[in-house]
C-alpha cells in the first residue's frame, strides 16, 4: 500500500495536530440537556496539506461526493460519532456536530482528519483536536448548619449538610460576618481541609465572643451558586464545656450518697447546670438526676437501696442559655450502707423419719432472697428450733451460707424457724412447718412445652381439690419450686430457669391447711430437638444366619428430648437397605436372615419428636458355618485322628494287626529254597571229581568245605551271591517244573521286615530261557508294599495332603459403584448417548482400572460435604478425597501386606486427614460433626503427647537456661538505664502539671 506525499508530510511533521481546533458550547451543561461542538481545520496551519489536494477535494465536494476527499471523523471516548461537515474556499472545512442528550458526567471529544485523496479503506485518521465535555447538577442548598465552640481552643466548629451531588466539581466556603443582618464588607470566609468534608473550624481571630454573628454556607459549581440559611448567633451560647471531675462519692446513710465535683478550668468563670446518673453494678440501665445547680458544688442524694454497688456520672452544660452537654465524666463507684434483711424466705422441705423412729431426718431447702429485700451481702443462713427470744437460746440445728441444709429432729418437731443475716444484722425469721403428707394422688397431671413468646396452654381440670404445684429442676441441677397461692389453679407457667433441651422432673404436691398430699410425678421438655449423641453398637455375637446387637442407652443430657424409638439398619455390598424399629427401652436386636460369608453395614439411629440422628457404621462379616457345623467338624477330625493315632499304634506294635495288612515274606536263609538246584546241574555236580558246590563252575567255585570269600555287595544284602560270571543273584523262592515262579505278594520296600523279623529279600519274577538263577544278565525287580489302590493308602494320602481353602474376597468400598457408569472424562460429552453399546462398554468403568474408580469415588464422597458446586478445596471437600484414597491403600494392603511404599504413603495420608479434622473441631465444629457424620468417620482424639526424659534433653535444659541467665544478665544494666529514663521522664511530667494548674489548696 503506497500512502499519498500530502499525508506522508503530514507524518513526518508531527501529525494534524495544529491544523485545526475543537470548540464545544457549552463545556459543562446540565445532564440530559444537548451540547453542540464543532470541528475547523485551515490550509495555512497544516503542513504538507497541498493546493492540489484542497482544490480536489473541493471539486468532489460540490460534485456530490467525498468519496476520496478530506473528511473530519468525531469520536465521543471510543464511540463514533456523525457530524455535518461544510467546505469554504479559502481553504478550511468545518463540521459540525450535535448530540442531543448528554448522559454522562464526564467524556472526551476528539475531532480527526482522514482521507487525504487516497479512498483506501486502510487509511490512518489523524487527531487534530481534543475537547473535554462534563455534565451534571446545580449545586444543592445545605442546610441543618449547626456550630459549636471549643472553650479550650477557643475557636468555632461548623458542620453541615451538603444536600445531594451535583456530579461535578463543587467549591464550598463557611462564611461570617461580625455583625448578624447587617450588611458589610468584612466577609471571614474558611475553607474545609479536604475536599468533601462538611466541617470547617474558625479560629478565635474571626470569633466576636459575646455578640451575634452571622454564619452561612456558601457552595459554587461550573453551573451555579448556591448559600445555605443563614444563621444569627453568639459562639459563647454554643459552647461545649468540658467534662466535670468527681472529687468524691460517699454513702453518708443506709440509702444516700454525697457527691462532690469540680468544673473544668476552661469554664470556670461560666454559671452550669448539671445531671448525674448511677446504675448498679452488671446493669446497662441508668437512672438520671437532672436539674442539678449548686454553687459548692455538692449534692446529696437518696433513694438508693441498702447495700448495693452502684456506679455513677456527671456531665455539666451552660445555665443561662440552653447549650451543649459536656461529656459524661469518668465512672466512680460506691457502695451504700447495708441493712439487716427485710424479706422472708421462701422454703421447701422433706421429712424422712429414721430407723430408730425417735427422730427424723429433715432436707430444707429456701431461695435467696431478692436484691430489694437482701439490702446486702447475705453473709448465711440460720436454721433453729425456736425463735431467738430475749433471754432464751434458740437450738441451732444449722448454720450454713449452701441454698439447703440437712438435720436431724426429735420425732415430734414440726417446725423450724429460717432467718438470713448479713453484716448489719439477722433478718426476721421465717417459720417452716412439717405438714404431714396424706391423701391420694391427684389426676389429670400433664406438663406441655411452652416456647418462649407464647402464651401457656389452658390449665387441666383437676376433678379433686385445689393445690399448689411445686416443681424440681432437672435431674444432678439444683432443686427448685414454685408456689402458687390461688387454691383454685389448675395450672401453672413455670419460667425461672428453665432452658430448652434439657429434662425436667416436675412433682405436684397438694398442700392443705395441716398436711400436704402425695405428689405425682412427670417429666417434660421446654423444647425438644434430634438427640446430640446415638449409642454405640457392640456385636454380642455372629453366626452363619444372624447377628446378635446391643447398645447403651443414650446419656439423659444428651437426649434432648424423649427418645420415642431406636430404628436400626443394615446392608450388604450386593443388598438392598433394611431396617427395623425397635422401642426406646429395648438395648439388644438380634438380625436375621443373614447371608453367610457377607459383610454388612450396620449403625443405629436414635428418634424423638423433633428429628433422628444417625450413629457410626459398624461393620460386620457372617460366619461360614454355624456353630453346630463347626462342632460337629471339630468332632469328626478329632475322631479321625483319633482313629488314625490308634491304627499307628497297632500296626507298629501289633503283629496281627500287621497281618492284615502285609503280607508274609519267607526267610530264604531259614528255607531249603535256598539249596535247590536244578536236575541237569546236580548230574554236572556229581560228575566231577574237585567235589565243587553245586551250581558253580570248578574253575570259578570254591569246594564244598572251603568258605568262599563274601563279597560287598553279599554283604549289603543277605541271600545275594554271585554267579559263575561274578554277576550278583537273588534267590527268592522256588520254582515250578515249568520254570516259573510262583506268584507271591511283593514287599512294599526292600528292608521291609518279614514275619520272622528278619529282612525282606529282592527277588526276581522268573527266569527266562531257562538259565539257572545266579547267571545272565539282571532282570527287573520288584519291592513288596501294598497295592496303590488300599483304601488304607487313599485314606492316608488324603489325610496328609495340605487343605487349599479358597481365599475370601474382602468387601470393597468401590462395590456401590455401578459398573456400567461412564468414565468422569466421558461422562459429559453430548455424542456418548449415541454411541454403540460396545464403545459404552469400553468407555464404562467395567473396563476401567482402579484408579478410575477411585476417582468417580472421590467424587461421590465430596458432593456429601461440599459447600457450593465450585467447592474444591475447603478442609471438608480435602478430608473427602483424602478418605477415599486411605479407604482404596487399606483394601490395597490387605491383599498385599509387604507393600511397605503404599504402607507409607496411606499413613501420610492418615496424618494429613487429621489434621485436617482437628483444625474442623477447633474452628466449625458443626461442619466437623457433619463431616464425620457423611463419610462415616469415627473420630478419636490423639494420645497426650509425652516426651521421654533422658539424660540429652535434660542436659540440654540445663544448658538453655544457663544461657537464658547469662544474657539477662548481660542486659540488666541496659533495662536499669532504660527503667530510670523512664522514670525521670514520668517525673519531668509531674512537675510541668503542678507548674501549669498551679498548687492545690
Amino acid at each position: 500500500m503506497m500512502l499519498p506525499s500530502s499525508l506522508l508530510v503530514l507524518l513526518l511533521l508531527g501529525g494534524a495536530q495544529g491544523c485545526g481546533e475543537v470548540r464545544v458550547e457549552p463545556p459543562t451543561v446540565l445532564l440530559g440537556s444537548p451540547v453542540t461542538a464543532s470541528c475547523r481545520v485551515q490550509q495555512a496551519l497544516c503542513h504538507g496539506w497541498h493546493a492540489s489536494s484542497l482544490g480536489t477535494s473541493t471539486a468532489q465536494s460540490l460534485g456530490g461526493g467525498l468519496e476520496g476527499g478530506i473528511r473530519l471523523m468525531w469520536k465521543l471516548d471510543n464511540k463514533t460519532l456523525p457530524g455535518t461537515q461544510y467546505w469554504s474556499a479559502n481553504g478550511t472545512v468545518e463540521s459540525i456536530l450535535t448530540i442531543a442528550h448528554v448522559s454522562w458526567t464526564r467524556a472526551k471529544l476528539r475531532c480527526y482528519l482522514a482521507g487525504m485523496g487516497t479512498g483506501t479503506k486502510t487509511e490512518t485518521p489523524q487527531l487534530i483536536a481534543t475537547a473535554d465535555i462534563q455534565a451534571g447538577h446545580l449545586p444543592s442548598k445545605p442546610h441543618n448548619l449547626t456550630c459549636m465552640m471549643n472553650l479550650r481552643e477557643m475557636s468555632l466548629t461548623c458542620r453541615w449538610d451538603p444536600g445531594a451531588e451535583s456530579l461535578l466539581p463543587t467549591e464550598t466556603i463557611l462564611k461570617s460576618r461580625k455583625t448578624c443582618r447587617v450588611v458589610t464588607k468584612a466577609i471571614q470566609e474558611c475553607r474545609p481541609l479536604l475536599p468533601g468534608e462538611n466541617h470547617c473550624t474558625l479560629p478565635h481571630q474571626h470569633l466576636q465572643l459575646y455578640q451575634d454573628m452571622e454564619f452561612w454556607v456558601w457552595v459554587r459549581n461550573p453551573l451555579g451558586t448556591a448559600e445555605s440559611e443563614h444563621l444569627c448567633l453568639d459562639p459563647t451560647d454554643v459552647a461545649k464545656l468540658d467534662a466535670p471531675t468527681l472529687m468524691s462519692v460517699q454513702p453518708f446513710q443506709p440509702n444516700c450518697v454525697a457527691v462532690a465535683w469540680d468544673v473544668a478550668r476552661s469554664s470556670a468563670y461560666i454559671e452550669q447546670q448539671c445531671e448525674l446518673r448511677y446504675r448498679r453494678d452488671k446493669e446497662l440501665a441508668w437512672t438520671l438526676v437532672s436539674g442539678i445547680i449548686s454553687s459548692n458544688q455538692k449534692v446529696q442524694h437518696c433513694g438508693l437501696l441498702f447495700g448495693m454497688p452502684y456506679r455513677l456520672q456527671m456531665r455539666c452544660r451552660r445555665k443561662t442559655f440552653p447549650s451543649y452537654w459536656s461529656e459524661w465524666s469518668t465512672e466512680q463507684g460506691f457502695t451504700t450502707h447495708e441493712k439487716a434483711p427485710a424479706g422472708k424466705l421462701d422454703a421447701w422441705w422433706q421429712v424422712t423419719p429414721s430407723g430408730s423412729r425417735q427422730r427424723a431426718e429433715v432436707q430444707l431447702l429456701w431461695k435467696a432472697l431478692a436484691w430489694q429485700e437482701a439490702n446486702g451481702r447475705i453473709l448465711g443462713y440460720w436454721v433453729a428450733l425456736s425463735p431467738q427470744q430475749r433471754g432464751r437460746v434458740p437450738t441451732t440445728v444449722c448454720n450454713t451460707t449452701e441454698m439447703g441444709c440437712n438435720f436431724s429432729v426429735p420425732a415430734g418437731v414440726r417446725s423450724v424457724y429460717l432467718a438470713a443475716y448479713n453484716a448489719a444484722g439477722k433478718g426476721p425469721p421465717t417459720e417452716v412447718i412439717f405438714l404431714e403428707r396424706r391423701g391420694r394422688h391427684r389426676h389429670g397431671l400433664a406438663a406441655p412445652a411452652c416456647p418462649r413468646g407464647q402464651s401457656p396452654p389452658p390449665p387441666l381440670p383437676s376433678p379433686e381439690g385445689r393445690w399448689p404445684p411445686a416443681w424440681p429442676a432437672d435431674p444432678g441441677g439444683r432443686l427448685g419450686w414454685q408456689v402458687e397461692h390461688n387454691h383454685s389453679a389448675t395450672g401453672a407457667l413455670i419460667q425461672d430457669g428453665i432452658e430448652p433441651f434439657r429434662r425436667y422432673n416436675i412433682s405436684v404436691y397438694p398442700l392443705y391447711v395441716d398436711a400436704v398430699g402425695v405428689p405425682r410425678h412427670t417429666a417434660t421438655y421446654s423444647q425438644q430437638k434430634a438427640p446430640s449423641h446415638t449409642p454405640k453398637l457392640h456385636l454380642r455375637s455372629i453366626s452363619k444366619y444372624q447377628a446378635e446387637l446391643s447398645w447403651q442407652p443414650v446419656p439423659t443430657e444428651l437426649q434432648n428430648g424423649f427418645i420415642t424409638n431406636y430404628t436400626i439398619f443394615w446392608a450388604s455390598t450386593s443388598s438392598n437397605m433394611s431396617s427395623a424399629v425397635v422401642d426406646s427401652d429395648v438395648q439388644a436386636f438380634t438380625i436375621r436372615p443373614l447371608k453367610p460369608s457377607t459383610t454388612y453395614k450396620v449403625h443405629i439411629m436414635a428418634s424423638t419428636v423433633a428429628g433422628s440422628t444417625n450413629g457410626t457404621i459398624l461393620m460386620l462379616t457372617t460366619t461360614a458355618l454355624d456353630i453346630t457345623e463347626i462342632q460337629f467338624l471339630l468332632l469328626c477330625l478329632s475322631l479321625i485322628f483319633v482313629l488314625l493315632i490308634v491304627f499307628t499304634v497297632c500296626l507298629q506294635k501289633n503283629g496281627r494287626m500287621k497281618k492284615q495288612f502285609w503280607p508274609r515274606v519267607p526267610d530264604p536263609v531259614n528255607s531249603s529254597l535256598g539249596k535247590w538246584v536244578p536236575a541237569d546241574l546236580q548230574q554236572v555236580s556229581t560228575g566231577q571229581a574237585t567235589g565243587a558246590a553245586p551250581g558253580c563252575r570248578p574253575a570259578q567255585c570254591p569246594a564244598p568245605h572251603e568258605p568262599s570269600p563274601t563279597p560287598r555287595h553279599a554283604r549289603e544284602a543277605p541271600g545275594r551271591h554271585r554267579d559263575g560270571q561274578g554277576r550278583s543273584a537273588m534267590v527268592g523262592g522256588s520254582q515250578r517244573q515249568d520254570g516259573s515262579h510262583p506268584a507271591r505278594p511283593l514287599a512294599r520296600h526292600p528292608r521291609a521286615q518279614s514275619r520272622t523279623g528278619s529282612r525282606a529279600l529282592r527277588i526276581r519274577p522268573r527266569v527266562r530261557g531257562g538259565r539257572v538263577p545266579g547267571q545272565g544278565d539282571r532282570r527287573q525287580r520288584r519291592y513288596c508294599f501294598p497295592p496303590a489302590g488300599s483304601p488304607l493308602v487313599q485314606a492316608a494320602r488324603a489325610y496328609a495332603r495340605p487343605v487349599r481353602r479358597r481365599s475370601q474376597e474382602l468387601p470393597s468400598h468401590l462395590d456401590d459403584i455401578p459398573p456400567t457408569m461412564l468414565r468422569k472424562e466421558y461422562a459429559g460429552l453430548p455424542i456418548i448417548d449415541k454411541a454403540d453399546d460396545v464403545v459404552k462398554k469400553i468407555l464404562s468403568l467395567e473396563m476401567a482400572g482402579q484408579r478410575e474408580k477411585v476417582k468417580i469415588k472421590m467424587e461421590q464422597l465430596a458432593e456429601k460435604v461440599r459447600r457450593a458446586p465450585n467447592d474444591n478445596g475447603s478442609c471438608e471437600v480435602q478430608v473427602a478425597y483424602l478418605t477415599a484414597k486411605i479407604r482404596s491403600y487399606q483394601e490395597h494392603l490387605q491383599k498385599h501386606p509387604k507393600d511397605t511404599r503404599n504402607r507409607r504413603v496411606m499413613l501420610m495420608a492418615i496424618d494429613q486427614q487429621q489434621k485436617m479434622l482437628k483444625y474442623l473441631r477447633c474452628t466449625r465444629y458443626d461442619i466437623f460433626e457433619n463431616t464425620c457424620k457423611q463419610l462415616g468417620i469415627e473420630y478419636t482424639f490423639p494420645p497426650p503427647y509425652h516426651r521421654k526424659v533422658t539424660r540429652l534433653w535434660l542436659a540440654k535444659k540445663a544448658f538453655c537456661l544457663k544461657v537464658f541467665e547469662e544474657v539477662q544478665k548481660l542486659k540488666a544494666p541496659e533495662r536499669l538505664k532504660q527503667r530510670r529514663k523512664w522514670q525521670e521522664k514520668a517525673r519531668a511530667a509531674r512537675e510541668q502539671a503542678q507548674q501549669r494548674d498551679g498548687t492545690p489548696v
